[in-house]
């Protein structure tokens, strides 16, 4: 990887948003955009914003169904990125909370 997708990578894991979408993909390994909006309690557009940027930075793939896009995190050379934040994220409050409650929300009312 050369040092300019490197440093590209690395401003994608620094924004907090993103990093509780990846966290979620992480954990539940694909999830949709509405799943998304819901759990983290944000605008759609905030959510799409930050996924389409992941995307571009081959963080995420996507599969369309119907009329809904799903996410997943794509595992390659940011594998120990990935580990390092999945093992923290035990840790954050935040992040516990945010999976607590798509858990709940996918439980009560899963996508159409």
């Amino acid at each position: 990887m050369n040092t300019e997708t490197l440093a590209s990578r690395f401003k994608a894991f620094s924004e907090p948003v993103r990093l509780r979408i990846l966290f979620l993909l992480l954990k539940e390994g694909e999830l949709c955009v509405c799943d998304l909006v819901e759990t983290l309690a944000l605008p759609q557009s905030v959510v799409s914003r930050h996924l389409a940027y992941l995307r571009n930075h081959h963080l995420v793939s996507t599969r369309r169904k119907g009329v809904w896009i799903y996410y997943q995190v794509m595992h390659d050379n940011s594998e120990l990125l990935l580990e390092y934040l999945q093992q923290n994220g035990k840790e954050n409050k935040e992040m516990q909370a945010d999976l607590a409650r798509l858990k709940s929300n996918k439980s009560s009312q899963p996508c159409s």
